[in-house]
């Protein structure tokens, strides 16, 4: 499933990534966005290289 990564107070669009349900349960239990790597096949958490890591204020379901 499509996710969009948004700065708490303004709004502004960080990231356009993709989730899984493991993706997905992982960003909830860990407090850090995590994706699905559609060309790799795995799951990796947003600054696990560069140390630049996004963490999450809420997750809004999409409609």
């Amino acid at each position: 499933m499509p996710a969009i990564v948004q700065h708490a107070v303004s709004g502004e669009v960080l990231m356009h990534g993709y989730m899984n349900k493991e993706a997905l349960e992982k960003t909830e239990a860990t407090g850090k966005v995590t994706f699905y790597s559609r060309t790799k096949q795995r799951l990796w958490t947003k600054g696990e290289t560069s140390g630049h890591v996004l963490n999450v204020v809420s997750i809004t379901p999409g409609l």
